[in-house]
């Protein structure tokens, strides 16, 4: 990608470059999760003690208190906040030692960091865009109170960020029950309590019920006008990387972190994998990006060939 207007590749070498570049990209995202977890193991550096790392900390210990609090009302003990405080570290440290738990952290908090950038430089509010403005006062009583409810949903994701929390019914089915399992294999001398709570837990889990499940289905209950969710500027930063994931086949996490620094070549192919053409992808970039430019010759890049390329591509979860 050109960080200003130049000559650049001709209209039958862009793919190759671009392949190259998303190549490079992907070796970033691989390495990301491993060298986050050294990272949060090493205290004692003041050199990372920046706010990513310390909102996944505090996001892992978050998890761990949520399901501690749960163990001890089970227990029935009297000093319920002492007692999680003697057991939430250890708790959440088996949370940071898996690359996947901080993984999907990095994701929100990227995510969040991004809305509040677009908000500052471009005035798009990171809870009530136009898009969900629009979709709220719909004359389509099932579809306004589908975006009544994403918006209760993305207003309480950035302020959990803010808190830096991170709800256990807000994670992805899978990390759901990896989180409950550590409960359980962490509490060894609560063995069967421990085990009814996360049976508890369980009972009431809903993964269609997460902030994600729900943005899904809003931007599916948008059929044919659904395209118009591409637009960061009009749909907002969380309903446009989910719909961008929908329509390129590709993991949200994944295309989250394509939205931020060293992954401009992935998030161009994603946008064209979509659908959108040359101007279209120009206009996310002007948000996004706007000291980026385009290649010469992307408008050469067929759909069907970005979709290829994304499928071909190993962005890769390191451990």
């Amino acid at each position: 990608m050109n960080k200003s207007p130049q000559s650049g590749p001709s209209a039958e070498s862009v793919e190759d470059m671009l392949r190259g570049e998303l190549a490079q990209g992907d070796v970033i995202l691989s390495t990301a999760r491993p060298i986050l977890r050294h990272l949060l193991a090493n205290d004692d550096h003041a050199l990372f003690s920046d706010e990513v790392i310390a909102r996944i900390r505090g996001m892992m210990q978050h998890l761990a208190r949520q399901m501690l609090f749960e163990l001890a009302e089970v227990l029935g003990k009297p000093d319920r906040g002492d007692w999680v405080d003697e057991r939430q570290d250890a708790l959440a440290t088996q949370l940071l030692e898996e690359t996947a738990f901080l993984g999907h952290a990095h994701a929100f908090c990227i995510e969040a960091q991004l809305a509040e950038r677009l908000q500052q430089r471009s005035g798009i509010d990171p809870v009530l865009s136009p898009l969900m403005q629009e979709l709220a006062a719909s004359k389509d009583q099932a579809l306004a109170a589908a975006a009544m409810r994403v918006v209760a949903a993305q207003a309480r994701f950035m302020q959990h960020q803010r808190r830096m929390e991170l709800p256990l019914a807000e994670l992805p089915a899978e990390l759901f029950h990896m989180a409950t399992k550590m409960l359980k294999t962490s509490q060894e001398d609560y063995p069967v309590e421990a085990e009814a709570v996360c049976d508890h837990l369980r009972a009431n889990y809903e993964e269609s019920e997460r902030r994600i499940g729900q943005i899904t289905r809003l931007v599916m209950a948008m059929g044919h006008q659904a395209k118009r969710a591409l637009a960061v500027d009009h749909a907002g930063l969380a309903i446009f990387a989910t719909a961008l994931s929908m329509a390129s086949e590709q993991e949200r996490d994944v295309v989250v972190l394509s939205l931020g620094e060293n992954q401009c070549a992935r998030l161009a192919i994603s946008l064209r994998a979509a659908g959108l053409g040359q101007h279209a992808v120009e206009e996310q970039f002007l948000y996004l990006h706007p000291e980026i430019s385009l290649p010469e010759g992307f408008d050469a890049l067929r759909v069907d060939r970005a979709a290829a390329l994304l499928s071909d591509s190993a962005p890769g979860t390191a451990h």
